[in-house]
């Protein structure tokens, strides 16, 4: 299973349509996408997984720094529905595990027991988080 970086173009956009009529509202991704077609110089925050030719998982991460600590912020993930319970959302968040930095996500639509699952501990009353030494 292969994760690659999305590119930001139509193509992409195209493929995250696929997603929109999934989930809650909040994690539709095209906007992120659409506000960053016109900027060639930006750097893709975009992961996703392909099947074929098809787009099935995808993520969003962020880095920035916090209380001087470097860390990622998983801003938005998904696997479309028929392909759910398959580990697709596990190795999305192993990928991100991968850069060795704490990692910090607000759980959405009752998803508290996978990221307890993937290690991650509640922070404050909105986030969970991830730290290396947590392993």
């Amino acid at each position: 299973m292969k994760i690659e970086r999305l590119q930001i173009n139509f193509k992409t956009l195209e493929q995250f349509q696929q997603f929109s009529g999934y989930g809650l509202q909040e994690l539709s991704m095209l906007e992120d996408l659409e506000s960053n077609l016109i900027d060639n110089e930006f750097q893709s925050p975009f992961y996703g997984i392909y099947l074929g030719k098809a787009l099935i998982a995808r993520m969003s991460l962020y880095t920035h720094s916090e209380n001087n600590e470097e860390l990622i912020e998983i801003n938005k993930m998904e696997v479309l529905p028929y392909y759910q319970k398959n580990g697709y959302g596990k190795e999305l968040v192993n990928f991100a595990k991968s850069f060795k930095k704490t990692i910090k996500t607000i759980p959405r639509a009752n998803s508290n027991e996978f990221w307890k699952k993937q290690g991650f501990i509640e922070a404050d009353s909105e986030f969970v988080i991830w730290k290396p030494e947590n392993k």
